[in-house]
């Protein structure tokens, strides 16, 4: 069933107009063709002919949506539905003059094909020439209200033709205010000279200083610079144009892409993520959104930066429900208006637990019983839980074992742990804990399919994600770097030749929802871990002077790098799988999986209580006993007491 129309003037005058249009076409191509004493001649059978024409000629407007577009936004495909409802209706003046009419009324032809012929032209130019110019006059009208107001800002634009175009588009509708451009200037060299919706290209990226000195030489004070998304693709140069536009004084901001979501056509600073050394890894967003709709999730850990995003995509692919558990009153109220803001129809309900509580937890998921959990809940900093180890434990073995308690026991589809690199042949705390609650999940997920057995009713899967280091999440790098280079440095790496894996919050969050959908999916395999495949890793060091020059400013001359030895828990490179880890090939590109390694349930529940029982004695060598118990059951785990 169509889209109802509803009737406007406008609409009315739309109608008048092309009812007025195919009269004017008609007739002047009769008159060209046979000139005064031709009307006369055919005058009696027009009079009938025509009204039942115009009538036609309306409802054939109607099918190709001529009634439908505003002229303002007159494009490309609304002249391609003018011209082919002037081919519809040359072609049936053609039927009319050649079969039912002519023959029988003339004994020859009433239009003839030269007559059809021109008629089809001047019906396509006096449809198609008032809209394009009624466009025109409202792009030339918010140019002039730009100018007048005085506010608009001398802009150039950097990027590909078609990213640029979206820009350019936008500011002509007056969808984005206040951007005057000037130029652009695009990364391929067959763009070069060329105009893009009246815009030159006045260079390649390398270009801006000379393309600068141009605009100042034509009384033009360029004072922003925006980039599209295809500027930060590899190879274009862009950091070398980030820091010349700090020296002249410009600012730079960048027009999201479509993957990001939420305002697309709101301009953002440049950050971090958009300089990463490869592409993003792109998902398939059909396929989560039939994998969360319509779902009850608890997130717990909700008001972190991965916990808070995983909320906010989870919404956006169409859960029912949405239950956020965070120990953080503060990250809690935050993370709740946010949601809300979004303007949802899911069900969104915050309450403060600490997943260490397993009653608190048991009664949250008995009352809401989900159908998914993610697992962010943790903590993560490595040379705090070197001292502060016991917390480390509680919150990252018991606290996650209670978590995937509390998900078996209501019958969940699935639960989703998010570990980390530091987890393979781990050196600190923080990987030996996350470690050992993966493998207690990969224990309980086998345990869990052996039970089941031929049953009809497929048990609950738990799996777990191994994210690197993301980029701006709370405590990361990032916000580090960011912090002293604001201060004027010096900006600190712990180690020369320290390297780490990197991923975008997007990708981590989107990341958990493909593995759940893949482990969840029709087909369940033995895979239990995922990973995003992350390209190469990056120098810690290449990454602070990127963001250095990010901001404009050169390494070592403005901005000082200062090494200061690798602290507790760390070491120079991470890895992604464990040696016995078999990877597979799952099908989702970007995405790589293992079998795990892993003891029985039975022995994982012993390990378990043993470490329950050293942290009940609070003795002076809890902290040996804990790490004892830890290397029994990860035998590569290399940590020593602080």
């Amino acid at each position: 069933m169509g889209i109802p129309v509803r009737f406007n003037w406008r609409r009315y005058c739309i109608i008048g107009h092309d009812v007025v249009a195919t009269v004017a076409a008609l007739l002047l191509s009769l008159y060209v063709r046979f000139e005064d004493s031709g009307l006369e001649e055919r005058a009696s059978l027009l009079a009938v002919v025509l009204p039942f024409f115009f009538v036609y000629a309306s409802g054939v407007y109607w099918f190709f949506d001529l009634y439908r577009s505003k002229w303002r936004f007159a494009s490309l495909p609304d002249l391609v539905n003018i011209v082919r409802s002037s081919a519809v209706l040359s072609l049936s003046l053609l039927v009319l003059d050649y079969i039912l009419v002519a023959s029988y009324f003339f004994g020859s032809f009433f239009f003839g094909k030269i007559t059809i012929a021109l008629y089809f032209v001047l019906q396509i130019f006096f449809l198609g020439g008032p809209r394009i110019a009624y466009r025109w006059f409202r792009l030339s009208r918010t140019r002039r209200r730009t100018l007048a107001q005085g506010n608009s800002v001398a802009t150039l634009i950097l990027g590909r033709a078609a990213d640029t175009e979206v820009l350019l588009r936008s500011i002509e509708s007056g969808a984005v205010h206040q951007l005057a451009p000037v130029g652009i200037l695009s990364p391929s060299q067959a763009e070069q000279g060329q105009m893009v919706r009246g815009v030159r290209v006045l260079g390649t990226f390398a270009d801006l200083a000379q393309a600068n000195d141009y605009l100042v030489g034509r009384g033009i004070d360029l004072r922003r610079l925006v980039l599209t998304s295809s500027a930060f693709e590899s190879g274009t140069g862009v950091e070398t144009v980030l820091t010349t536009a700090r020296r002249l004084g410009i600012a730079t901001h960048r027009l999201p892409s479509l993957e990001e979501g939420g305002q697309v056509l709101r301009l953002a600073p440049v950050a971090v993520e958009d300089l990463l050394l490869r592409p993003s890894v792109g998902i398939d967003n059909l396929q989560l959104e039939r994998f969360v709709a319509g779902a009850a999730v608890v997130v717990t850990g909700g008001g972190g930066s991965i916990g808070s995003e995983v909320c906010h995509r989870v919404i956006r692919f169409g859960a029912a429900r949405l239950l956020v558990i965070e120990s953080s009153e503060l990250a809690l109220h935050d993370v709740m208006d946010a949601l809300r803001a979004k303007g949802s129809d899911a069900s969104i309900e915050g309450r403060i637990a600490d997943i260490r509580d397993r009653t608190r937890i048991d009664r949250l998921f008995a009352e809401f019983e989900p159908d998914l959990v993610f697992h962010a809940a943790a903590l993560k900093h490595v040379p705090i839980l070197e001292r502060d180890w016991d917390e480390g434990v509680k919150t990252n073995v018991i606290g996650s074992v209670n978590v995937a308690d509390a998900a078996v026991r209501v019958g969940a589809r699935g639960m989703v742990m998010i570990s980390t690199d530091k987890a393979i042949e781990p050196v600190s705390v923080l990987g030996a804990t996350k470690r050992f609650a993966e493998m207690y999940c990969q224990a309980l997920d086998a345990e869990l399919v052996r039970r089941a057995g031929a049953a009809e009713r497929r048990p609950t899967r738990l799996i777990a994600v191994r994210f690197g280091n993301v980029l701006a999440s709370n405590g990361s790098v990032i916000p580090k770097f960011k912090a002293q280079i604001e201060m004027g440095g010096p900006v600190t790496v712990t180690h020369p030749d320290m390297v780490r894996y990197f991923m975008t919050i997007r990708e981590a969050c989107d990341l958990v929802l493909t593995a759940s959908s893949h482990a969840l999916g029709p087909d369940r395999s033995e895979v239990s871990i995922y990973v995003l495949n992350m390209g190469q890793p990056i120098r810690i060091v290449d990454l602070a002077e990127r963001m250095i020059r990010l901001s404009g400013l050169e390494p070592g001359r403005d901005v000082a790098i200062e090494f200061t030895g690798i602290r507790p828990g760390e070491r120079l490179n991470e890895i992604l799988f464990a040696r016995g880890e078999p990877t597979l090939e799952i099908g989702i590109p970007g995405v790589m999986a293992a079998k795990p390694v892993f003891a029985s349930l039975d022995v994982m529940k012993a390990r378990l209580g043993a470490l329950e029982r050293a942290l009940a004695h609070g003795t002076d060598g809890a902290q040996d006993e804990v790490l004892k118990i830890l290397r029994d059951a990860i035998p590569d785990f290399r940590g020593e007491a602080a």
